[in-house]
């Protein structure tokens, strides 16, 4: 009878112990999972800011020649 019960408990520290590995595992798969994609979301904000940024420059680009523009055509008048 003691051996059935000292068997039995191994089995289920055994099992247990899978079981938490496994668990483990799968946690630490899905955390990864969840740094690449928050490295890819910061990417993709940097490059957004990089867009904004150039878009920026390029309307201030922009009026600037429409002020030159508006200065020309007031001078005419």
């Amino acid at each position: 009878m003691t051996g059935a019960v000292i068997a039995i408990a191994i089995v289920l520290i055994v099992v247990g112990g899978i079981t938490v590995s496994a668990v483990a595992y799968f946690r630490l798969q899905r955390h990864r999972a969840d740094a690449v994609a928050l490295a890819e979301y910061r990417r993709l904000a940097e490059e957004a800011v990089a867009g904004q940024k150039a878009l920026h420059d390029q309307l201030a680009g922009l009026g600037n020649r429409v002020e030159a523009v508006e200065g020309l055509l007031r001078s005419v008048d």
